[in-house]
Formats: structure tokens, sequence, C-alpha cells
């Protein structure tokens, strides 16, 4: 009877072990990484807000990284979204600038991101809430229709050589308009045959957007261009280009080429130029912060925000999402701020103090200067903004050009918005 006890227990022995045996030879069960199917995501830009080079290093190699199955393509178009979609193209993101999103709200391509964000935790909060804000505008809910992924900045840019010609001191932070304007009428000069321009602005709307101004009230599209603030913005343009010598030529991108190219331009009031230097070494240059109103220091042009839209109709929204994740990283962003002088909309004060730090043209430049300005509140936009702005850029021509007084250019821009208002409510 022991016998069988001792061998009863031995068998039991066996048996526990065995299973202990068992358990632990089992192996591990490893977690899988997620597996995607290869996509590829179509970006529009109408105009050129990312060069090639810029894509490839801010968006195609980051995504590609992070998602290897993400494929972004870049398609630079002459071509407004409108006309995109009514010839059937397939666009997953359209990039623009933040003035242009009222045109679209009748295209039906908007969708809120927050809650695609939500669902894949990409943090909203770690952008500026006014950059956001300023988004959220045009939605009557508030929705959040797209990101900005930088914010334009504007500066006086001068050119030293001029000012050393001259002997006249250089441009200094904290000057208003008409410090400025005056500053322009002593290097204003014809030498040798080579007419000096002592400022250029290249638009209207740098004299405009730190007032904050809409041009048609949004909901009862009432015009509001014939105002006491459209007449400062006006003749501050007007006292600028009736300069003796200091007549208007052309704006935009003409503009920047006298001050870069030609050298024949003084101070030079505009938005981001820090990646042109490059063109030309010989320019000796530097910046100083951009000039304000009387009444508003340390204001420049509202927020200028170039943006990423997701659109609405993409078949791949989680992946626009990721996209975003990876352009609105620390490390892309910080490659952003750092090569491209483009300025962050992300909260983190590190990235003011990251701005240019990869350019060489720009070491030993003033520019903490520029950061002294902030950006006017960014008010509501009618969808009328754009054609609105196309009327009151003509009439501002008229006035610099000495074709109309400040009145009368006011006045018209004022009727042919009506007018057109008109026109569109026919419809």
């Amino acid at each position: 009877m022991k016998k069988s006890i001792v061998i009863a227990s031995l068998s039991m022995m066996v048996a526990v072990t065995g299973c202990s045996t068992k358990t632990a030879e089992q192996p591990t069960a490893e977690v899988q990484p997620e597996k995607f199917e290869p996509v590829t995501l179509t970006l529009y830009q109408s105009g050129n807000y990312l060069s090639e080079a810029d894509f490839k290093t801010l968006i195609t190699d980051p995504v590609k990284k992070k998602y290897p199955h993400i494929t972004v393509e870049n398609h630079v178009s002459k071509s407004d979204l409108p006309d995109l979609i009514a010839a059937g193209e397939s666009v997953d993101f359209f990039v623009t600038y933040n003035g242009n999103m009222s045109k679209y709200l009748d295209l039906d391509v908007y969708s809120d991101i927050t809650p695609l964000a939500k669902k894949l935790n990409f943090d909203l909060g770690k952008f500026e809430p006014r950059a956001l804000d300023a988004i959220r505008s045009i939605s009557d809910k508030k929705e959040l229709y797209a990101l900005p992924y930088s914010n334009n900045l504007n500066a006086l840019y001068y050119n030293k050589d001029i000012f050393d010609k001259f002997g006249i001191p250089y441009p200094k932070d904290g000057m208003t308009w008409g410090d400025t304007i005056e500053l322009a009428k002593k290097v204003t000069r014809t030498d040798n045959g080579t007419k000096f321009h002592g400022l250029e602005v290249d638009s209207v709307s740098r004299l405009t957007f730190p007032l904050s101004l809409v041009h048609v009230e949004p909901g009862t599209n009432k015009v509001l261009i014939n105002s006491e603030p459209y007449k400062q913005a006006f003749e501050t343009g007007r006292d600028i280009f009736s300069i003796p010598g200091n007549e208007y030529i052309n704006g935009g991108a003409a503009s920047w080429n006298r001050f870069i190219k030609d050298m024949t331009v003084a101070m030079e009031a505009t938005v981001n130029l820090f990646l042109r230097f490059p063109e030309n070494p010989d320019l000796k240059w530097d910046v100083v912060q951009f000039p304000s109103y009387k009444d508003k220091p340390n204001t420049f042009g509202m927020d200028d925000l170039h943006i990423a839209i997701p659109i609405k109709t993409s078949k791949h929204k989680d992946d626009q999402i990721r996209v975003m994740e990876v352009l609105f990283s620390d490390e892309v962003q910080s490659i952003m701020v750092k090569q491209t002088a483009r300025v962050s909309v992300l909260k983190d004060a590190k990235y003011v103090q990251m701005f240019g730090q990869d350019i060489p043209e720009l070491k030993g430049k003033n520019i903490p200067g520029i950061f002294k300005s902030k950006p006017a509140p960014t008010p509501v936009f009618s969808k009328h903004q754009p054609k609105a702005q196309s009327i009151l850029n003509t009439e501002f021509e008229n006035v610099i050009k000495g074709k109309k007084d400040v009145n009368t250019a006011l006045r018209d821009a004022e009727e042919l918005t009506k007018n057109y208002l008109l026109t569109e409510a026919a419809k």
C-alpha cells in the first residue's frame, strides 16, 4: 500500500512538472507592426509655396521614413482649386494661404480635422491658438478645415551700400511708417546715372493687413472699403511713391528683384525673402523690424498662414493625418525653421531661437528685430474677399501712379465691389 502511494505521488509530480515544462516552452507572442497597403497622395500647390527641394526635405523623405507605405506627390499648378475639382483631378491636399479659404467654401471640399486628429492621437494643442482660430473663423461651427505649416513674416530689408554711399544712418527697429518715409527721402537719389529708390512696398496688403481690414462684411455683404482705415493705408502708399525719384514701377517679385538683383532699392518692406539672398552674394544687406502705424506699434500684417488643406473627397483620410503628423513633428519643424527660414506656427518658443540657424547668409543679421512685431488680429473674411482685394489692388495702383486721388479711388473701389456683389447675387 505504501508502495502504491509513493508511485501515485511520483506520477502526480511528473504530471505537474510536465505541465510546467510545457507552459515554459511556449513561445511569447510578438506584437506585429501594423501593416498598411501602399498609397499615393497628391498635393497640389496653386503657386510655388514649397520648392521641389523643400517639398522633398519637409514632406517626401520624412513621410516615407515614418510611414513607408505613403508616397506624397507634389503638383505645382497654375490652376486654382475650383478648376482642379471641375477637371476631376484627384486631390488629397491643397496648399494655399488662409486668405483664400473663404472662396472655396461652396466647393464642399472641407471637413473638420478635429475628430480624426483625436482618433490618431494627433496633438492640436501644440499649435498657436491664434493661428488655428484664424482658420476656424471661416466656419460657422468653428470647425478646423486646414492646418498652418508656417506663418509669413514681414520685415524691412535694407541695402547697406546705398546708405554708406550717401552717408545716411541705417534703419533701426521700432520705426513707424512716417519715420521710414522720412529716411527714404534721404536715400532716394540719382548717382552716376543710376536711380536709387529709397523705399518700396510690394503690395497694398503690407499696408492694409496690420489694420485687420475686411473688404466685405461676412453675412451682410456690406462693403467696408471706403472708410478711414483704408484711407490711412492708401495715404501711406501715396506718401511712399510720391517721394521725388521714388515713383512706383511695379510690385511683387519685380520689386524684390530690384532690391536683390539690381541693388537699386535702399529699403524693401515685404514678406520673407531670406531664401533669395544666396542669388546675389554681392548684396550687402541687413534687416530690421517692419514699420508700424503710430497707433499700432510693434504690429505687422495679420496672420498670413501657409496652410495644407486635407481635401474631403480623399479616399485616404487616415493617411492624410499621418502626413500632417510628420510635417508638424518636432524633427521636421526644426528642419523647416533652421534650413528654410519659415516661421513655425507651433507655440514652442524654441522655434524662434532656431530661425535660420543653418543658412549662412543669415549669420550676423538682425534676425531678433523681426520678431519684435506680432501679427495683427485676423478677422473673419467673406468669400468675396479675394475679388474685392483684386479691385482694391487696381485702385491702389491708380493712386500711387498719380491717376486718382485717395478719396476717388476708394469710392470707385466701393462702387465696383458693390456692382460685383450684385452680379454674384443675380447668378
